[in-house]
């Protein structure tokens, strides 16, 4: 907003300075005053962008690095097996969160463009809630769920899946559902529809969870989708499973694998 104001300020003076000289005719005063306004709005613009895209690599930097640490570790006791593997969890998991610290620190470079960048806030406060929930510190996702953005099927599946864990009403949850999935072109959101579904199984409501697959599957091509719907369809509930699709699936913290091991999260896989 302050870059909006700068710039409009600053073609009212470059229009006011050649009105009052009269150095132009007033209708090119005028022009070159909205030409100096965009002109400054644009170039403040492109710089400001670049500066906000770095601060959010750095966050993605931090994520990426601290992941293949740990996938380094893993490796090591594919090999050298820990004594204990209960404590070799609860070390990665400490792992886990001091890597998420760290790019929460990092995130604190991104306030000062508050006041500058349309929506700062809220694209904050998604790449926060995003890391919040990677170490399920629900609390700070439900503090910030107000402020975020939700667009990416991944971070709308999140929103789904927190509802699901407050125990929201379903009219509530649907809702939800509908209202994004408006927002998804051909071949996206296969863990959106998936979570859907598997929130309408748990439900006991398999009409319900047999008709989002069916839309899902007019929309898109998995696999996963597709078995899951035969499942239903033939009435088999029991083989229901959405674990299939990895590590999305996981990150949703709504089941775990059987055999636990250090997963990548799928946020940082994509640029903040």
């Amino acid at each position: 907003m302050l870059v909006l104001v700068a710039n409009g300020l600053f073609g009212i003076l470059v229009m006011g300075a050649l009105l009052i000289t009269k150095a132009l005719h007033w209708g090119w005063a005028i022009a070159l005053g909205l030409l100096a306004f965009a002109v400054g709005q644009g170039l403040a613009t492109y710089l400001l962008q670049r500066k906000v895209k770095g601060a959010m690599e750095e966050v993605q930097r931090i994520m990426v690095e601290g992941q293949k640490r740990m996938q380094q570790k893993v490796k090591m006791w594919q090999t050298r097996p820990p004594g204990s593997m209960k404590d070799a969890q609860l070390e990665m998991e400490r792992d886990q969160k001091r890597i998420v610290e760290q790019a929460l620190e990092a995130s604190k470079s991104l306030e000062r463009f508050n006041r500058w960048v349309p929506l700062m806030e809220k694209q904050i406060a998604t790449l926060r809630i995003q890391l919040y929930w990677s170490v399920k510190n629900f609390k700070k996702v439900d503090e910030l769920m107000p402020l975020a953005v939700f667009m990416e099927p991944m971070m709308i599946s999140v929103k789904l899946a927190r509802l699901y864990m407050l125990e929201s009403d379903i009219a509530e949850i649907e809702k939800f559902f509908k209202k994004q999935v408006l927002k998804l072109r051909y071949g996206q959101g296969v863990v959106l529809y998936s979570l859907m579904a598997w929130i309408y199984v748990q439900r006991n409501d398999l009409d319900k969870a047999n008709k989002v697959l069916i839309e899902a599957c007019e929309k898109m091509e998995n696999e996963v989708v597709k078995r899951n719907r035969e499942h239903l369809a033939n009435n088999r509930p029991a083989l229901f499973s959405n674990t299939g699709l990895g590590e999305e699936w996981y990150a949703l913290h709504l089941e775990q694998p059987k055999m636990k091991q250090q997963r990548q999260s799928p946020f940082a896989k994509r640029h903040f």
